[in-house]
């Protein structure tokens, strides 16, 4: 999740993600120009607007530059769910809200973490940190990255917090589990699957 309107573009530009939610009320850049830009650059993401906008002249000039659906807040969450698996079974991207890794079953769009028949419950910020393992299997995430693609920071902010976070992390996904999933690259940072390079 990220709070501001540049940051969401840059995170959509750079691809893997099945879905976007967009809020139109945005600091820095507005939902209608993410979506816009998005658009122009011949992305073809699914987007679902979720706003308080209700005005239909706001959601005729969303859908107009793109969106592939436009939901009023405040909401009820099954729809919202069905709305977005709606959005995503029309967009064939729907295998690619679940994402899998061995035993591992990571369901994105409602949020439900699976592993060996058992139900694992995350806090927000560790299933986003789950979730962006997931999409970047078997590549070596530096701590730097894992800053800027999870917490949203474009600097490395000088502390431990991903360690602690990756910590908190392999306890809850791999602890009473084989095999262990989350690998250390000594000196370059943490792989999920795979084995680490020599």
């Amino acid at each position: 999740m990220v709070n501001d309107g540049e940051t969401a573009l840059e995170r959509c530009a750079d691809g893997g993600y099945a879905l976007v939610v967009l809020d139109l009320n945005l600091p820095r850049m507005s939902g209608f120009d993410v979506l816009s830009s998005l658009r122009e650059r011949g992305r073809p993401v699914p987007v679902l607007v979720l706003s308080a906008r209700e005005d239909v002249a706001d959601r005729v000039e969303a859908l107009e530059l793109g969106a592939d659906d436009y939901v009023v807040k405040p909401f009820d969450f099954g729809e919202l769910h069905a709305r977005i698996d709606a959005v995503l079974r029309r967009s064939g991207h729907a295998g690619f809200a679940v994402l899998e890794v061995e035993d591992l079953v990571v369901d994105v769009v409602r949020r439900r973490v699976r592993r060996a028949d058992r139900d694992i419950h995350l806090s927000p910020r560790l299933f986003e940190l789950l979730e962006f393992f997931l999409r970047h299997q078997g590549q070596i995430l530096t701590r730097r990255r894992i800053v800027e693609g999870v917490w949203g920071y474009s600097f490395d902010t000088g502390t431990n917090v991903v360690d602690v976070y990756v910590s908190y992390l392999r306890k809850a996904i791999d602890a009473d589990f084989e095999p262990k999933l989350i690998q250390t690259v000594h000196g370059r940072g943490y792989l999920l699957h795979g084995s680490a390079p020599r």
